[in-house]
């Protein structure tokens, strides 16, 4: 019987499956499409360049085993990639590349199967022709700045920089542009990967942002791209890049700038008439960080400098890493060239953070600052503030804070009263999660059965007493309650109201369990 490409690959699947963990299964091979078979040659689809670097990287080893398996000692494997073209009306085109053995893309191919060559090759300008080494930053576009007076060699002073650098206006106060050691970073020590929480909503990211800290300008995410809302962890990732690059290649000189910053200059440079100074001292740069580019839209003069400091940084193999609120294909005010070009390399989103990573990072937060928060109040202050880290931690600074000048023991009202502050429309209202956790720990039973069909009196029971909360502490109406606990009627939940109400007056264990767990929603 022939083989198709699905039949194949969902074998190959199942050895995968118990060579690797659980997380990295889902986050590294289910998105992965077989898309044809030919003979012993098995051609699987992958999101985007960054994700076959890594496969390559990390799981080549398990792929030729499972290669190897289903399709014989022949067997061959060859990636076809998407490519995102920047247009949305545009179909992505694909690109194939063949496996490669042992993770290493750029040594020649030897004769055996799973092995190739692959030779990245350099962007090129719409015309064809390779990004200059040398840049005149009053040049390309002179009438575009203030005219100064410049000796004839003005346009190899870029080449020249390296070896003898002219005094430079530079944008921050150094002692010797020549001993670049005296530059400053401009990084905040306290944004490192070990104090980065990584979960689902940043694992892209993080693993990208790592590839990179370990190997500035020489993979094939340059530029990276990292996007997301307010607060969601972008500029701690691209800081602690930074401060990892510096700490293990100390002769590399990395910038951080934001974008406001890097306007706010070259107005300045243009004032002073020292654009080529200003431009100069940008080269000097090994790691380029721009936080907030979407800071530049509409903003030509300085997107035509930005330009010119890409392209040159990109042709000097060195690494340029960037933040956005929004993907670049949303950038709006961006000349097409310079989105272009902020699609050459890898963009990688960061979402809300989930209930466990919320709940890493409060646990990271009281390791750090050496306090000690009751598990109901992690969980409470988790499952309500869901919107970013940075109001998580603003929630975490204010109750450690009140703690301090109160000298109180950190508890659920404190909390409380904590979130009021910070969070609006945060009353006496428990999240409806908390509830049905906190209950359905308290039984000994999973969640999920309080949502469930079965008629089991321990779940019934505990289905009945988190009902009863849901009515007394949420503003949920009783239909959406009903619904919450898998769609049943709100006659539901006005008897099991009834029905824990009456327990209550009448059994006295039963009564001390409520008043127990009612402890858990108030504090008192």
């Amino acid at each position: 019987m022939q083989k198709d490409c699905r039949t194949v690959w969902a074998n190959c699947l199942r050895v995968i499956r118990s060579s690797v963990g659980e997380q990295s299964f889902r986050t590294w091979f289910e998105p992965i499409v077989p898309v044809g078979l030919q003979k012993n040659l098995l051609i699987i689809q992958v999101p985007s360049q960054f994700f076959y670097e890594w496969l390559e990287e990390h799981y080549v080893d398990v792929l030729k085993k499972a290669i190897v398996q289903e399709l014989g000692s022949e067997g061959q494997l060859e990636y076809s990639i998407v490519v995102d073209q920047g247009n949305e009306q545009a179909r992505p085109r694909t690109v194939n590349l063949p496996a490669t053995r042992g993770g290493a893309p750029h040594r020649p191919p030897t004769h055996t199967p799973m092995a190739a060559q692959v030779r990245p090759m350099a962007p090129q300008q719409p015309n064809g022709a390779a990004q200059p080494a040398q840049q005149n930053f009053a040049g390309a576009n002179s009438a575009a700045y203030p005219k100064r007076q410049t000796p004839p060699a003005a346009a190899a002073a870029v080449a020249a920089a390296a070896v003898a650098p002219p005094p430079l206006r530079n944008p921050f106060e150094v002692r010797a542009v020549s001993d670049r050691s005296y530059l400053d970073s401009q990084l905040n020590q306290n944004y490192t990967f070990t104090n980065y929480i990584e979960g689902s909503c940043n694992r892209l990211a993080r693993s990208a942002g790592w590839a990179v800290a370990n190997k500035p300008g020489t993979t094939s995410f340059n530029p990276l791209m990292i996007y997301g809302g307010v607060g969601l962890g972008k500029t701690h990732l691209v800081q602690a890049i930074g401060n990892h690059i510096k700490e293990h290649s100390g002769n590399k000189f990395v910038l951080y700038v934001s974008a406001e910053k890097f306007t706010n200059q070259f107005i300045e440079s243009l004032k002073t008439n020292s654009v080529q100074d200003f431009g100069n001292f940008y080269l000097l740069v090994d790691i380029l960080i721009l936080d907030d580019v979407q800071f530049l839209a509409g903003k030509d003069r300085t997107q035509e400098m930005f330009f010119h400091i890409f392209n040159h940084l990109h042709q000097a193999g060195k690494q340029v890493i960037m933040t956005s609120d929004v993907p670049p294909r949303e950038l709006k005010g961006f000349e097409e060239r310079l989105l272009s070009r902020f699609k050459w390399g890898l963009t990688a989103d960061l979402q809300s953070p989930d209930f466990e990573t919320r709940v890493a990072i409060i646990m990271n937060k009281m390791q750090a600052d050496g306090i000690d928060i009751p598990p109901q109040v992690v969980e409470y202050l988790a499952y309500s503030v869901e919107t970013n880290v940075r109001e998580l931690e603003g929630v975490l600074i204010s109750l450690i804070a009140q703690s301090s000048l109160t000298r109180r023991e950190i508890d659920l009202e404190m909390a409380k009263q904590a979130l009021r502050h910070i969070i609006e429309d945060v009353e006496a209202e428990v999240n409806l999660d908390f509830i049905q956790k906190t209950v359905a720990e308290h039984f000994g039973i999973a969640v999920d059965l309080l949502k469930a069909k079965t008629r089991k009196k321990e779940v019934v029971t505990a289905r009945q007493v988190a009902m009863y909360f849901a009515k007394e502490h949420t503003n949920h109406s009783l239909k959406s309650i009903g619904y919450h606990f898998g769609g049943r009627d709100h006659s539901t939940v006005i008897h099991s109201v009834q029905t824990v109400s009456d327990l209550i007056d009448s059994d006295k264990t039963f009564r001390t369990t409520i008043q127990e767990l009612r402890k858990k929603f108030t504090g008192k």
